[in-house]
């Protein structure tokens, strides 16, 4: 779980770019930053707004399993 001040870093560089501040909290291949790019693409408030709710609402190790694994995740035997 991070901290506030990790928090708050994100959160103002989501304001900046949205998809940044995704990428860092969650990594660049996840449905989480995927959504948020095509949210910056049709329209710059609706990327800050998914950003910072998935920044601050979403948990990603609760939700970190077999179907939302990052692509480049390696499963070891």
């Amino acid at each position: 779980m991070a901290n506030g001040c990790e928090i708050c870093c994100e959160i103002m560089i989501a304001i900046l770019l949205p998809p940044l501040g995704v990428c860092l909290r969650h990594g660049c291949c996840t449905t989480e930053f995927m959504i948020c790019l095509i949210l910056t693409i049709l329209g710059y408030i609706p990327g800050i707004i998914y950003a910072l709710y998935a920044i601050v609402y979403v948990d990603r190790d609760q939700f970190f399993d077999e179907y939302r694994r990052p692509l480049f995740y390696a499963h070891s035997p």
